[in-house]
Order: structure tokens, then C-alpha cells, then sequence
């Protein structure tokens, strides 16, 4: 008996080595998966409803490309408060229908305090995104594993246990968006203004973007960038007449000059990380392979037609941030390489094979993006299965056992 309790003690300490920051952000990564899972939907419901597919410009179908589009823009506005949720419910051991309420509870305070903290350039509410949704979120699965069993006086016992959450959430969503309120107008202030200086530096400004947007999804913040880069930046006058501002809307009215803010991205999002979700397939375990390997062909595939990548981005953003921080830089890498080829490309949403072949016929050597992106496509594969392998990283489909719990069910 002896023997065998002291065969059994080893496994213990390094289960508790690795329960710390390490585990708590794969707990995170997890916890996402639920509101990932809309994402593909989502992407595809709005593409079909852009005015060039079903719309006026496509297919005429206007009705139906204003129910499609309704349908999709109805999931990606409220992304971040699909987060909060998911995570809330994630997070939580044990968690009921009590932590998803008390999460949009929070959520509700917190969007609408931050209306009363305008960006200083847009004058609109600031929004923190999907970091804002994530963090309300973890808060409420904190609360709530803490205090969902508090018992108050009698007097006040109707608020006891779970019904105390949402109250508490309350509060923790004020006192979170006044935080956040006070925090990220200087911080989106600094960012416009770099974009500004971006554009003055040609491919290695397009480089940078790339990484800095790429950075920046996390926090919510990357549509700072995209709204002076896609919407503002630069004027071209067309045959008509008519003066045009942004990347897109210079694209779409011939500007050969336009597309330095999109075309990079055509290589990552349409071969490189749906290369990237078969590399994470690939080095699952034997027994979770199955399963990942279909989601990651799933939300690959709604990368490579839509465009729409976050459902991959955040199957390894939080879990495997070192992965995320070399997606960053190749995409920064495939903005500079596509602008020092001459490639000029666009697109009205996303860079997904939709825009890509739509257009095609306002696009500089369109063609280039197809061996571009599969050069790509290769070099994600082999660093992500190399980094992922090297240094044991838990992408889906390798989350370390809980060998704590496996020892004591053996004792």
C-alpha cells in the first residue's frame, strides 16, 4: 500500500505547477468556444446580404439580401456581449442559467455607462469590443462561484444566493465601464494618430498595420485603425467627377493607388490561417482529433469564403498567445510583401474568396495573391505545428488532463 501511494505522489505537484496563469487562460480559451461556435453563420448571412451578392449590384434580390444581412449583422453587433455571456458561462464551474443572466445584466449596465464616456475624435460612446464583453464576463463567473450561495438576513433573504448575482453584477459593470471610460480615450486618441503616420510610409506602413491590426483585435480597438485606413484616408476623383474617400471607396472607384490597407490580408485570411486550423487539427490527440479537425475545417472554410477569421484567431488567441503574436507578424510580412509586388486588391467586407473574386476586375495583378497566399499557407502550417509541438502549447484538442482529479478518484 505503501509502495503504491508513493508511485501515485509524483503527478500531483505538477498538476498544481500548472494551475496557475497558464491553466486559467486555457480555461479562458475554452470558454470561447461557445460563442465562436456563431461566428460561421454569422460571416456567411452577412456576405450574402452585401448589395454585390443578393443585393441591387448582385443578384437583385433585395429583400433577401436584406434579411440575410440583418440576420449576420444582428450576431456580429453584439459579438461582445455574446463573449460576455459565453465566457460567463464557461468560466464558471457549475454554472446555470442564473450566470448567463447575471452576465447580461453587468453587460447592460456596462454598455450603457460607457455612453456617458465619448471617443473624443468620433464622438461616439467608447467601445472597448470583445475585450470589454470578455472581461464583464470573467467577472460574473468570479462572483458568481463566490457568492451564488451567500445567505443574507431574513429580511433580506429573497436575495439570497443566486439572486444576488445579477445585483452585484450591477455594480461591478458601473464601476467597469467607468474604468474603461477614463482609460480608453487617450489610448484610442494615440492610435488614431499613428494610423495617420502610417500612411505616409508606403509598404512598410502597410506592414505595420497589418501587425498592429492583428493586435489590437483582442481589445477591440483594430476598427480605430480600419475606420481612418478604409474610410478616410487618402481622395481620388473619378471619371464622374465625383471625389471619394478611403481605401475601399477609391478601390471601387478605379483609384490604382488604393488597397495598400486591405490587400495583405487577401494571403492570410483565404490560405494562410485556414493552413494555421489544420496544423492545430494535425497536432491534437489521437482521441480529440476527430472532433477538432472538423471544427477547424468548418471555421477554415468561413475564412477562406468570407473572410471572417475570428472564429480561428480566437481558437488559440488567449490559450496560445505566442502563436497569436506570430500570426501578427506574417500578416504584417504578407501587407508589406503584397505592396512591394505591386499587388493592389479589395474589398467591401471582408478578405474572403467573395471579395476576392468580385473584385477582381478593379484589382492590380490579382493573380499574385493566389502563390502569394500559398507560400503562406505552407510557412503557417509548418510554425504553427513546430511551435505548437516544441513547446507544447494547449491549442484545442491538447488541454492538459486534470490529473489532480484523476489521482484522487485512483486513491
Amino acid at each position: 500500500m505503501n509502495e503504491t501511494t508513493t508511485a501515485q505522489a509524483p503527478p500531483a505537484p505538477r498538476a498544481r505547477r500548472g494551475s496557475g496563469a497558464i491553466k486559467g487562460m486555457q480555461k479562458i480559451g475554452r470558454s470561447l468556444q461557445l460563442p465562436v461556435a456563431a461566428l460561421p453563420a454569422a460571416g456567411v448571412m452577412v456576405r450574402l446580404g452585401q448589395p454585390d451578392v443578393f443585393g441591387k449590384d448582385g443578384l437583385g434580390w433585395s429583400k433577401a439580401a436584406e434579411v440575410f444581412g440583418n440576420a449576420g449583422n444582428a450576431l456580429i453587433g453584439a459579438l461582445p456581449l455574446l463573449f460576455c455571456v459565453g465566457v460567463a458561462i464557461g468560466y464558471a464551474k457549475k454554472s446555470d442559467g442564473s450566470t448567463a443572466f447575471a452576465a447580461l445584466a453587468g453587460y447592460l449596465v456596462f454598455g450603457k455607462v460607457l455612453e456617458a464616456f465619448p471617443n473624443d475624435v468620433t464622438g461616439k460612446p467608447t467601445d472597448p469590443g470583445v475585450l470589454g464583453g470578455i472581461v464583464v464576463g470573467l467577472v460574473t463567473a468570479v462572483l458568481w462561484q463566490k457568492y451564488h450561495r451567500t445567505k443574507l438576513p431574513d429580511w433580506l433573504g429573497f436575495f439570497s444566493g443566486r439572486r444576488l448575482i445579477p445585483i452585484l453584477m450591477s455594480f461591478a459593470g458601473l464601476l467597469l465601464a467607468v474604468a474603461f471610460g477614463l482609460m480608453w480615450g487617450p489610448i484610442g486618441n494615440g492610435l488614431n494618430s499613428f494610423a495617420e503616420w502610417l500612411s505616409s510610409n508606403g509598404a512598410v506602413g502597410s506592414g505595420i498595420y497589418g501587425v498592429i491590426n492583428r493586435l489590437l483585435i483582442p481589445f477591440g480597438m483594430h476598427m480605430l485603425l480600419n475606420t481612418y485606413g478604409w474610410f478616410q484616408f487618402g481622395s481620388y476623383t473619378d471619371a464622374t467627377g465625383h471625389e471619394v474617400h478611403g481605401d475601399i471607396a477609391r478601390f471601387l472607384a478605379g483609384d490604382p493607388s488604393a488597397g495598400m490597407w486591405m490587400t495583405g490580408f487577401f494571403p492570410i485570411m483565404m490560405f494562410a490561417l485556414p493552413a494555421a486550423g489544420l496544423a492545430i487539427a494535425h497536432c491534437a490527440r489521437p482521441e480529440r482529433r476527430k472532433a477538432v479537425t472538423g471544427m477547424m475545417v468548418s471555421i477554415g472554410l468561413t475564412a477562406l469564403v468570407t473572410g471572417v477569421t475570428e472564429p480561428l484567431e480566437f481558437s488559440f488567441m488567449f490559450i496560445a498567445p505566442v502563436l497569436y503574436g506570430i500570426h501578427a507578424l506574417l500578416t504584417g510580412l504578407s501587407m508589406f510583401v503584397t505592396m512591394a509586388l505591386g499587388v493592389k486588391a479589395g474589398f467591401t467586407f471582408s478578405a474572403g474568396l467573395f471579395d476576392y473574386a468580385l473584385n477582381w476586375s478593379h484589382a492590380t495583378r490579382p493573380w499574385l495573391i493566389i502563390p502569394i497566399g500559398l507560400c503562406f499557407a505552407a510557412l503557417y502550417y509548418v510554425v504553427f505545428r513546430f511551435v505548437i509541438t516544441r513547446f507544447d502549447l494547449p491549442t484545442p484538442g491538447r488541454e492538459p488532463e486534470d490529473t489532480l482529479v484523476e489521482a484522487a478518484d485512483k486513491n
